[in-house]
């Protein structure tokens, strides 16, 4: 009787992994499916000789409470938000303090005399999540974003709203576990790109704008 319970158990067990691996590697399979070209984009860079007459007093980031939130560990959540950087928590204040982050710092090079601020709103920031790290061909941190500057006393709008794309390659399997070694995390590659995206669009730095290929969401 034992001898039968442990060949039932043995062929339960047998079939919940095979069922598992047979789900990994459908998803795997559609997530490749999902393979297209992604972007760094945003109009012109503004004139540096103008945003070098700036200085950014206050950065504002708004996360719309209509974007939709996922802690789902699956392949490609469809959610607006997705972000597996921090540990859990308010995923919108997470982002929102990434972005300002990354604002501030990319702007700390302008003293100009006349006090602006920017506004940048959220439209999607959708990263990968920990079995897409570990078990996917390949991902992407898809972050859409509109940004604005005003003038900080007046209020008044310096340029007009843009919509800014922000995709990055993101790091897989054993290149991604390398990169966390030496302190290139997911939050650390994400931040730093931001701030080359926003560095770029003030046209204080290298225009990032560019295409590249991924499988993704």
């Amino acid at each position: 009787m034992q001898a039968n319970t442990d060949r039932i158990s043995s062929w339960a067990w047998i079939v919940t992994r095979r069922v598992k691996t047979f789900a990994t590697m459908s998803a795997v399979v559609l997530l490749s499916a999902c393979s297209g070209q992604w972007a760094t984009d945003y109009d012109a860079p503004l004139d540096p000789a103008v945003t070098r007459t700036w200085r950014v007093s206050s950065v504002e980031v708004m996360v719309p409470d209509t974007l939709t939130v996922s802690d789902e560990n699956s392949f490609a959540p469809s959610v607006d938000i997705v972000w597996h950087g921090d540990p859990p928590g308010d995923r919108r204040a997470q982002i929102s303090a990434i972005i300002e982050d990354a604002a501030r710092r990319a702007t700390e090079e302008l003293r100009g005399g006349r006090r602006v601020s920017l506004s940048v709103t959220v439209a999607q920031f959708h990263a990968v999540t920990p079995i897409a790290v570990l078990r996917a061909p390949g991902a992407v941190h898809n972050i859409i974003f509109a940004a604005q500057v005003f003038d900080a006393a007046k209020g008044t709008p310096l340029t007009q709203p843009t919509m800014i794309q922000a995709d990055l390659p993101a790091l897989v399997g054993e290149e991604a576990f390398a990169a966390a070694q030496i302190g290139q995390t997911q939050k650390v590659r994400v931040t730093d790109h931001l701030i080359a995206v926003f560095k770029g669009w003030l046209g204080i730095g290298p225009d990032v704008r560019g295409t590249f290929e991924s499988v993704g969401r």
